[in-house]
């Protein structure tokens, strides 16, 4: 078989270019060092007031110019500053990239002291009156691109010339797996020689970190923001909300070879599958996580042997640790103890939409590097989790393929299986 063509006959398709911002900084360089020496992007809220909230840390990128503007600004500049670093590494620095776009991102949504703003910003007398006046008076084109879903992808593909529509998906937690699935498909279904997929989160505001405590799925260890994120740990008590992006440049790999790009990863298989158990729990036996496992490897045309490492979903909540233990442990039998698992949530917290996309560009890395990054805060391990969680310090290795989980809310798991080579 052709080397540029995988196992099904489908066009391989390549990585040329990875962008990545998270609390931990700007750029690749950046984020890889600070990931592979174990330094926490977790620190205290200081963008809005965290009184009488049982959460008060947070992974939130304040170090941008759109920081303190609304979820919608920021979510803009994450997905334009990681894309850029994508498409100047991957050679497309002239505006024009003549493939689509597919951007994951939060819901759009007003914060709450802009909805009091707008209320407050006409004389009518209080009431239904009142909204309508307002309502009336916001035909303008700033509310129209911070109110609508799609108008952070319609911005980007302008920014840089993408091809078609621009799609955006938003499918909780595994969002920014799902836009590198959907790239991947549309080159391997020869719609495209490349697409560019970003995941990204500037959504950590007081309204979600209010709905999320309501949920008791964020960690209350506020006295040491460090250490609040503990995947498969006994003493984990929830995630840590985070925010950050990542961009990944997809081509074919005969398109990349074609014109000397360098190829920094392939992209091997992807697998999703739905849980329809509970809106945000998941199914007790682990069935559509397994089931989502098992299709990526089908997908990649690999063995359960033939993974070297799991970039894990591992977001330090009691129940989702143990779900993904149970559904690896089932894949992949006794030898799961054996096979190296490392969660980037426990440095930059949970992502959300861009926590798939985050965690493939660190995997790629990973790969590229020969450096598994550690699981810190790794001192109390669940004796119900067996699995060889890389504790604490960096692990050398030589790492081949990666396994790459995102397990979102509302039963929606998707999983990547990257190469470091074609084959």
């Amino acid at each position: 078989m052709a080397r540029t063509k995988d196992h099904l006959g489908r066009p391989v398709v390549a990585v040329t270019g990875i962008g990545v911002v998270t609390s931990l900084g700007i750029g690749k360089k950046d984020n890889w060092a600070a990931l592979t020496s174990g330094r926490s992007g977790i620190h205290p809220i200081t963008r809005f007031p965290v009184d009488h909230m049982n959460t008060r840390i947070a992974g939130t990128v304040d170090f941008l110019g759109s920081s303190d503007k609304g979820a919608t600004a920021l979510t803009y500049e994450l997905a334009e500053t990681s894309a850029r670093e994508a498409l100047d590494e991957a050679g497309f620095t002239n505006g024009h990239f003549a493939g689509p776009l597919f951007l994951a991102s939060p819901p759009v949504e007003m914060d709450w002291h802009d909805r009091f703003a707008l209320y407050n910003s006409v004389s009518e007398p209080e009431g239904y009156q009142r909204l309508l006046t307002v309502g009336r008076n916001l035909q303008t084109h700033e509310i129209f691109e911070s109110t609508q879903f799609g108008s952070i992808a319609d911005r980007l593909a302008d920014r840089f010339g993408t091809q078609g529509l621009p799609v955006t998906l938003s499918t909780a937690c595994a969002s920014g797996a799902t836009a590198i699935q959907l790239g991947v498909e549309a080159i391997q279904r020869g719609e495209t020689d490349r697409a560019i997929a970003i995941g990204a989160d500037g959504s950590a505001t007081a309204e979600a970190l209010i709905r999320f405590s309501l949920l008791s799925a964020l960690s209350t260890s506020n006295d040491n923001p460090e250490r609040a994120s503990k995947p498969f740990s006994k003493d984990r008590d929830g995630f840590v909300l985070a925010e950050g992006s990542a961009a990944l440049v997809l081509e074919s790999l005969e398109s990349a070879e074609a014109r000397g790009a360098t190829i920094l990863g392939i992209m091997r298989g992807c697998g999703e599958r739905a849980d329809d158990f509970h809106r945000t729990r998941s199914k007790p036996d682990g069935s559509p996580a397994i089931a989502a496992v098992k299709a990526a490897l089908a997908d990649a045309g690999l063995r359960d042997d033939e993974i070297d490492y799991v970039n894990a979903h591992g977001t330090s909540t009691p129940e989702n640790d143990k779900m993904e233990h149970l559904s690896l442990s089932t894949v992949f039998g006794e030898r799961i103890r054996s096979i190296p698992v490392s969660s980037n949530k426990s440095m930059i917290g949970h992502t959300l939409s861009a926590a798939g996309a985050i965690e493939a560009a660190f995997s790629l890395l990973t790969m590229r590097e020969g450096v598994i990054p550690p699981t810190i805060n790794y001192d109390n391990p669940d004796p119900a989790i067996e699995l060889d969680v890389v504790p604490n310090v960096k692990r050398e290795a030589k790492v081949r393929t990666v396994l790459s989980n995102s397990f979102g809310f509302g039963g929606q798991n998707t999983c990547l299986v990257m190469a470091r080579e074609p084959v």
